[in-house]
């Protein structure tokens, strides 16, 4: 039976990660480049949001601009956890993306990072109506969200909305079986209520493109020449009831590797599939924090911190970069308080079952993200 977005390239463009020159500003003219290289070979999805920082202006000038409105498909995304301080703001982020955006509608728009204490803005403001009466006045084609939070609440979100047709979800070969990210079994929930997904973080930020020594030998043991990339990109290309997965792609170059490796995708063989298996053990040992993101830490804590969503991206940190751990952090602080905000209490030390320093986790938090 064919589901929404069947007929979309399974390559999109993640617009988040553009290239910049020395001064910090957009590198136009690299950016048209690819986005003509992405276009020429059939590619047609590109995806935006409000929050990353001038990405819509960008997206105007490089590609609203300058090609047909049918030529491909566009979302962006509304986070009205960040900056709106009431429900007419809140909305006016819609109005501030299209007129941003020169566009007069969208294909695909989505609530934007699902989850924790975020998602009390969408509900409080009435935001999950507010995108399908987007939709009953052709303002948009298709409503959604992406989402950052575990299997459990997705279930629960999906139960609770009906309506949204699709969900955007972080789905690699390392947080496949990640006690916190549960790749896997938000996969599994999403079929389960019959809803096609589109996958970020296919690449963990760039991070599976170069992976640390232990990894990139195990890796070149497959003994094809298939690089880092092509490994994340064909484990997801492989899962069923795909919209498309999302590449946050940085250079040219790194546009036509992805083409190229959705040109030539394969199935992975029964060898390869254990070579990835001891990839995914390599990185699961780099991981130093033990949280399985029982929330037991958060049960009584006093400020309400997302302690597990701060253990995770400590590990992301050490298993990646800090960059890379500080992405994380900033999503899983977000609309909440800062490891800096621990009263040190010691709640939370008492009710993990794993018996997590959590208290000088969080000192660390402050020395890894500064805040």
């Amino acid at each position: 039976m064919a589901y929404l977005g069947e007929d979309i390239p399974k390559l999109g463009f993640g617009l988040m990660r553009l290239p910049r020159l020395e001064d910090k500003s957009p590198d136009l003219e690299q950016i048209k480049q690819m986005i003509d290289t992405f276009l020429a070979a059939g590619l047609t999805y590109f995806d935006t949001a409000r929050v990353y920082d001038d990405s819509e202006e960008v997206t105007r000038k490089c590609l609203v601009e300058r090609y047909p409105r049918d030529a491909f498909q566009l979302a962006t995304k509304n986070a009205c956890w960040d900056g709106p301080k009431s429900k007419q703001e809140a909305d006016g982020q819609f109005k501030t993306s299209m007129e941003t955006l020169g566009v007069d509608y969208l294909d695909f728009y989505l609530l934007h990072n699902i989850g924790d204490a975020r998602t009390d803005y969408f509900d409080k403001w009435d935001m999950w109506n507010f995108a399908l009466g987007l939709k009953e006045q052709g303002l948009v084609k298709h409503v959604g969200f992406s989402f950052h939070d575990n299997a459990d609440i997705l279930r629960e979100q999906l139960a609770k909305h009906p309506e949204m047709e699709f969900v955007q979800l972080q789905v690699n070969y390392v947080d496949w079986d990640d006690l916190s990210i549960q790749s896997r079994r938000c996969m599994e929930v999403a079929a389960e209520f019959e809803k096609p997904v589109i996958v970020m973080e296919p690449v963990r930020g760039g991070a599976l493109a170069d992976p640390f020594p232990k990894v990139k030998q195990i890796l070149e043991e497959s003994g094809t020449d298939a690089t880092p990339a092509d490994w994340a990109l064909r484990f997801v290309w492989e899962k069923p009831n795909l919209i498309t997965v999302l590449s946050g792609m940085s250079t040219l170059d790194q546009v036509e590797q992805n083409i190229a490796s959705l040109k030539n995708f394969k199935p992975f063989t029964d060898d390869e599939r254990k070579i990835l298996a001891r990839a995914q053990e390599a990185y699961a040992a780099q991981k130093a924090i033990p949280c399985t993101n029982c929330h037991y830490c958060m049960d009584n804590c006093p400020v309400e911190m997302n302690i597990p969503g701060i253990m995770q991206a400590i590990n992301r940190a050490d298993a990646f970069s800090v960059r890379n751990g500080t992405f994380g952090y900033r999503f899983n602080t977000m609309g909440g308080p800062k490891a800096s905000e621990c009263l040190q209490c010691g709640s939370c030390e008492a009710a993990c079952p794993q018996h997590i320093d959590i208290i000088d986790q969080l000192e660390r938090a402050v020395e890894l993200f500064g805040e």
